[in-house]
């Protein structure tokens, strides 16, 4: 059974969309909208083809409805939102991002997924004016950033991240970036550097000069850095600067090809065990 939304889906608190099982796709349309809410899980879909829309009128409960300005064209927007999960899912081709969290959302684990044919990939942090957001959490774990990206693997502002044992096979011109100071734990990653001699970087400071970044908590622990990649790494060595961090226990990054080799959507049938 495959089932194609359009529309642009609004979530309310306390919510899961579980695609397992169905060939779920959101496409064509404005995608998911996670805002101002929490404890919500987007599971098992295909996001692909999203487009900015709205201007209209939109549904986001049995007993409410209201007025919607243009969506940007995200596969999965989240805004002024807590504890989120954004697990196995299968991502490309959006006008704007594939998941951009702002507006001091925080607590969101974004793991499993593979990502393909996008440019900016995952935003975390709405600017760098934004004070609000050094409260960010952030975790982007086991996930498989396949063919066809370019950048923001994520792209981080002002809050705390823990990027760890996803494999990185593609990449024109950064993998991990960001600016206004956040702190970047990369742990048990696998960084594949593109054959272009001038994008082997894995990091990318946006728009600082490296006075200003030096102080920045950035480092690269136990990551697997191939084909000449490499990870500037900058401000302090030990570990109590990366808590906040640090939300879970890496593996080898030599596993990481095994942890990653079910990223994306599962493939499901009734009665049977997913894989």
């Amino acid at each position: 059974m495959v089932i194609t939304l359009k529309q642009e889906l609004i979530m309310n608190s306390f919510k899961t969309i579980d695609g397992r099982g169905a060939n779920v796709h959101i496409a064509n349309g404005a995608c998911i909208t996670i805002q101002f809410i929490s404890n919500v899980i987007i599971h098992g879909l295909h996001i692909h083809d999203c487009k900015p829309t709205g201007n209209a009128m939109v549904r986001s409960s049995p007993t409410h409805y209201g007025w919607r300005t243009m969506a940007d064209g995200d596969a999965v927007s989240i805004f002024g939102s807590s504890h989120i999960w954004v697990d196995h899912n299968s991502l490309s081709h959006c006008a704007d991002g594939l998941v951009d969290a702002v507006i001091a959302s925080t607590a969101i684990t974004i793991s499993n997924n593979h990502f393909t044919h996008h440019n900016e990939v995952i935003l975390l942090g709405h600017s760098d004016s934004y004070a609000r957001d050094r409260a960010m959490q952030v975790t982007v774990a086991f996930n498989h950033f396949g063919e066809g990206l370019i950048q923001r693997m994520p792209r981080c502002r002002h809050g705390y991240f823990h990027v760890v044992n996803n494999d990185y096979t593609h990449w024109e011109m950064y993998a991990v970036g960001g600016s206004a100071n956040p702190t970047i734990n990369s742990q048990g990653n696998r960084y594949l550097a593109p054959k272009n001699r001038f994008a082997k970087e894995v990091t990318k400071r946006v728009g600082t000069a490296e006075s200003q970044w030096r102080g920045w908590n950035w480092r690269s622990e136990g990551d697997l850095l191939l084909n000449g990649a490499y990870f500037r790494a900058s401000g302090r060595r030990n570990s109590a600067s990366y808590s906040r961090a640090s939300s879970l226990g890496a593996k080898s990054a030599s596993m990481v090809g095994l942890i990653t080799s079910r990223a994306g959507v599962l493939s499901c049938r009734e009665r049977y065990t997913c894989h």
